[in-house]
C-alpha cells in the first residue's frame, strides 16, 4: 500500500519527512536511523540498496540484520546466485548469513529479532570513515 493511501485510509500521516543533499545521504540517514534492513520485491534500485547494505555489514560498517521479504520465491534466484558465489569461493561462508529471509512478514521479522552477527569484517569498524564512504562524519551508521 502506498503512503497515500495509507494516509486515506487513517487520517494520520506516517514516519517522517527528512530533506537530504543527495542520495548518499539520504542512504545514510536511513542507516542511522534504522534497526535493521528489509527488501521488499523490488526492481533495480531495491538491488542496488540492498547490496550495498549486505556491503556495508561485510566491511564491518554496520552490524545489523539484512531480510529480504522472499514473497512467492521472488528472491529464490538472488539467494542462489549468493550459494553459488559462496560455493564458487566468491563470498565467505559466514558472510551468506548476513542475509536473513522468509517467505511472511511475521516470519522475517521473527528471524530479524533473532539475528546475531557471525560473519568476519573485511575492514575494523576503528579504522573505517564515513567520509571514506563520501558522508560527512556525522553521518555514522554503525550499530
Amino acid at each position: 500500500m502506498c503512503f497515500r493511501s495509507l494516509l486515506q485510509l487513517t487520517g494520520e500521516t506516517v514516519g517522517e519527512v527528512k530533506a537530504v543533499a543527495d542520495m548518499h545521504q539520504r542512504k545514510a540517514e536511513m542507516a542511522r536511523h534504522s534497526d535493521a534492513f528489509i527488501a521488499l520485491p523490488g526492481g533495480y534500485g531495491t538491488l542496488e540498496e540492498l547490496l550495498e547494505v549486505i556491503t556495508w555489514a561485510q566491511l564491518g560498517i554496520h552490524d545489523k540484520p539484512v531480510g529480504l521479504l522472499n514473497v512467492d520465491g521472488y528472491y529464490n534466484s538472488l539467494l542462489s546466485f549468493i550459494d553459488k558465489a559462496v560455493e564458487e569461493g566468491f563470498i565467505s561462508p559466514s558472510a551468506r548469513h548476513i542475509i536473513v529471509s522468509a517467505p511472511t512478514a511475521r516470519e522475517l521479522v521473527k528471524n530479524l529479532e533473532e539475528y546475531v552477527p557471525c560473519h568476519e569484517s573485511v575492514a575494523s569498524k576503528l579504522s573505517w570513515e564515513t567520509e571514506q564512504l563520501g558522508y560527512p562524519q556525522t553521518y555514522a551508521i554503525s550499530r
